[in-house]
């Protein structure tokens, strides 16, 4: 399973879960996981996604995954979950 996480920080506003959401939908990415936390009014969310059955290569999902998330003021940032895993555990 190619498994994606995606994390979005920012100042907290409506729509952010469902801009993301509809994307990974549209996209035929399942969301396996995910929290998401408001402190203050500072928006932290952390997923983890199948983009098996997505026709989109890794590269361009995130490309356009930060384009939404600059459209609605938060930070994007997609990474394979082998490479998340090898920078945590040290």
């Amino acid at each position: 399973m190619k498994k994606t996480i995606i994390t979005v920080v920012g100042k907290d506003t409506i729509g952010i879960i469902a801009k993301i959401c509809n994307y990974l939908a549209e996209n035929n990415m399942n969301i396996l996981d995910i929290s998401q936390t408001i402190v203050q009014d500072y928006f932290n969310m952390m997923m983890i996604v199948d983009m098996n059955q997505s026709d989109k290569p890794f590269a361009q999902v995130c490309s356009e995954l930060e384009e939404i998330g600059e459209g609605i003021g938060v930070k994007v940032r997609c990474q394979l979950e082998d490479i998340f895993d090898k920078m945590h555990r040290i």
